[in-house]
């Protein structure tokens, strides 16, 4: 009996030592738990001293253009570092200095300023060691020099110079850095800040810089061969396939010589995202622009990269818009954010270009009159009228206050609709009677006005869910020959734009005709940053 109580007492012993020794060990976790949460504390450095930041900009002239920027950015922080802790610099500081290292890949040609002593920074080792603020008010100057490399591009004056009067953003990237900390990806892709095209000209970008260590040696036809149709055979038809595979128009390259179903297939895509003529011929001008040295396309990507910056993100934030591309010749119309109506438009011939600009359509006009400009007036109407003193009747014309007017019908050069988006440019959207230039490839014909292909379409659009319109309604304002002004309820933002190449949301570039010859210039002021 004795044994098993001496037993049972060591039994109970046994627990009791284990209860403590438990209760010990959840001791000793917390401690070392707090000890952790105090060591994350002692990262953080102390604020530095906002005396040494003037010092700094004498030492570093070239970047006195951001010395408001950075005092403002740090009197927001308190003086505390940015891109350092006590382990050395911060993840989002290497993030930076990588994307400084690769702006070519953002269509950026620039010199960074002080880059031997920025290399400095990140060669030497940091870790454990107070960093200089120099460092950290160097790192801060490269950000800024990078938002505005990559964000804003080119100043306000400089794009006004090019005719671009679309509304340009201002930001404020002090703040935005917040947003950067918070997320430090966003440095790579942030639509809010960009145009989203601008990130698929990017990638495109890519492509044909790894194109150009690809041959491209001009293709010829023989000078026998003016073109080569279906069912032909030819040399220069492999060159041609070779062509289109490497550009994305063709999945494989047979290396045939015969004119098949296939390269006809190839051909179409590569007109098409071209904007020439939908035909399965190929003549020695198609020859001439497969022949286009990828340099100059990649030229082209690079300044239309620069064009998005000058936009702000209207395209991925309205719900309702419509958009026009100068060199594309072509309006599209938006409803929550997606497409609902493609139409080919004239635009501005080089004597009088269409501006690239911004305004709110507020009226449709049905059966419009057209009140002649007065420098159609003067220009042609006015002569026309010395030579055929019948020209107001024939063209159903008339005197009106002081000028001339064209009464609404068949003749009327807006037809019988046009859109109106008061602007000081004078620039409105309409029908019009002239419809065979639309089947012509280039399409810049008009005084600066864009006719459209598809007026009545976007009119019922437009009014789809008005309850004033009903279908019929429309239609008979149209027609009726009395000029009736309708005030939309809603306005509707236009935008008209101007990108020699755009990219659609599967990746394929599109390249239109410089039409108002603008690439080339601001090419030549991208080299001068």
């Amino acid at each position: 009996m004795k044994k098993s109580l001496s037993q049972l007492t060591k039994i109970i012993l046994f627990f009791l030592l284990l209860i403590v020794s438990c209760q010990n060990s959840k001791k000793e976790t917390k401690k070392m738990a707090v000890k952790t949460i105090s060591n994350y504390k002692t990262l953080e450095l102390t604020p530095f001293d906002s005396t040494l930041v003037a010092p700094f900009f004498n030492q570093y002239p070239e970047l006195k253009k951001f010395q408001n920027e950075v005092v403002t950015l740090y009197q927001k922080q308190h003086y505390n570092y940015i891109w350092f802790d006590q382990k050395g610099i911060k993840e989002v500081g290497y993030l930076l200095y990588n994307k400084l290292n690769n702006l070519t890949s953002e269509g950026i040609n620039a010199k960074i300023p002080y880059q031997n002593q920025l290399d400095t920074i990140f060669q030497e080792e940091t870790t454990k060691q107070d960093p200089e603020v120099n460092s950290e008010l160097l790192l801060s100057c490269m950000y800024f020099f990078y938002t505005e490399k990559v964000y804003t591009g080119l100043p306000i004056e400089k794009s006004n110079q090019l005719g671009w009067y679309l509304p340009r953003k201002k930001q404020s990237f002090i703040n935005y850095l917040d947003s950067i900390l918070a997320k430090p990806s966003l440095m790579d892709k942030d639509e809010r800040e960009i145009l989203g095209q601008y990130y698929r000209l990017r990638e495109v970008l890519k492509k044909y810089r790894a194109l150009q260590k690809e041959p491209w040696n001009p293709i010829q036809l023989d000078s026998a061969v003016s073109q080569l149709k279906v069912g032909d055979s030819a040399k220069a038809i492999a060159e041609i396939r070779n062509r289109l595979y490497l550009l994305g128009d063709l999945d494989s390259d047979s290396k045939s010589t015969l004119y098949d179903t296939i390269l006809t297939k190839g051909i179409l895509n590569y007109k098409k995202r071209n904007g020439l003529g939908i035909n399965t011929s190929i003549s020695k001008s198609i020859l001439n622009h497969l022949n286009i040295p990828i340099a100059n396309r990649i030229k082209t990507i690079i300044v239309n990269m620069e064009r998005c910056r000058w936009f702000s993100s209207p395209l991925s934030t309205s719900k309702t818009f419509i958009f026009i591309n100068i060199p594309a010749y072509q309006l599209r119309y938006f409803e929550n954010g997606k497409p609902v109506l493609q139409s080919k438009v004239v635009v501005g011939k080089a004597m009088n270009k269409t501006a690239v600009f911004s305004a709110d359509m507020k009226y449709i006009v049905f059966s419009p009159y057209w009140n002649v400009p007065k420098n159609i007036l003067y220009k042609e109407v006015l002569p026309a009228i010395e030579k055929n003193p019948n020209y107001l009747y024939e063209n159903d014309m008339e005197w009106f206050e002081g000028g001339i007017r064209q009464r609404p019908g068949p003749k009327n050069a807006l037809g019988v609709v046009k859109f109106m988006f008061p602007n000081s440019n004078s620039i409105y959207l309409h029908d019009t009677p002239s419809k065979s230039l639309f089947n012509q490839e280039k399409r810049a014909f008009s005084h600066g006005c864009i006719r459209l292909e598809k007026p009545k379409e976007l009119a019922h659009l437009i009014l789809k869910n008005d309850p004033n319109w009903t279908f019929e309604k429309i239609e008979t304002a149209m027609h009726s020959g009395v000029e009736k002004w309708y005030a939309l309820p809603k306005k509707i933002p236009v935008y008209i734009g101007y990108f020699t190449a755009w990219v659609t949301k599967d990746g394929v570039a599109h390249f239109y005709e410089d039409v108002y010859q603008r690439d080339e210039r601001l090419a030549a002021m991208l080299l001068e940053e």
